[in-house]
């Protein structure tokens, strides 16, 4: 008998007692099919290139793009900012750029989270200088509270408080991608 994805949250807590779940599995699921509903609305009739942020964007932007019932197009960038920190050091590092022109297309930015918006904003000014047709992004969280560039998201997933979160792409140098839901690390665990 197949477990729910809440009973595979708590085995996964059990190998992770240093993660507090702030978003289960199942939640996040939910929101991920909504904002495919209100994006098929949106680009209807198109076929949009979907541009997904390296690494912690890719659990996010693979279930959004199953989930929206059309052709998109996807691409991704590697774009750095944390390192192995738990804040952003303000310094932003193109690590990869697209290999789709995008002049002339409909371009979604799929984003894991909206921190402090310097990362977005630099990206969002990459991408718009090469004139596409028009330019949103999907944010799955966001942190208003850390929000520190005038970046306005057009789809976004989840508010979420000033932790550090890690989970579903997310990660604390490279470790927690693979969790299934979203969870809080605890501070006196990232400093192990």
């Amino acid at each position: 008998m197949a477990r729910s994805s809440a009973e595979l949250d708590r085995v996964w807590l059990e190998q992770f007692p240093e993660v507090d779940i702030l978003l289960d599995s199942a939640t996040i699921q939910k929101r991920v099919s909504e904002l495919a509903q209100q994006i098929a609305r949106d680009y209807e009739g198109t076929f949009p290139l979907m541009v997904g942020v390296l690494k912690g964007s890719v659990p996010f932007l693979a279930d959004l793009m199953r989930a929206v019932p059309f052709r998109v197009a996807c691409d991704y960038v590697a774009i750095s900012s944390y390192g192995t920190e738990t804040t952003s050091s303000g310094v932003v590092r193109l690590l990869k750029d697209l290999d789709t022109e995008v002049v002339g297309r409909h371009v979604l930015v799929v984003e894991d989270i909206l921190d402090t918006g310097l990362t977005l904003q630099y990206l969002m000014g990459l991408l718009q200088e090469r004139r596409p047709f028009s330019l949103k992004v999907c944010a799955l969280l966001q942190k208003p509270d850390r929000l520190k560039a005038p970046i306005t998201l057009d789809y976004c997933g989840f508010s979420i408080p000033n932790e550090f979160v890690v989970g579903y792409g997310l990660d604390y140098a490279e470790q927690y991608r693979n969790l299934p839901f979203i969870g809080a690390l605890r501070a006196d665990s990232a400093e192990d």
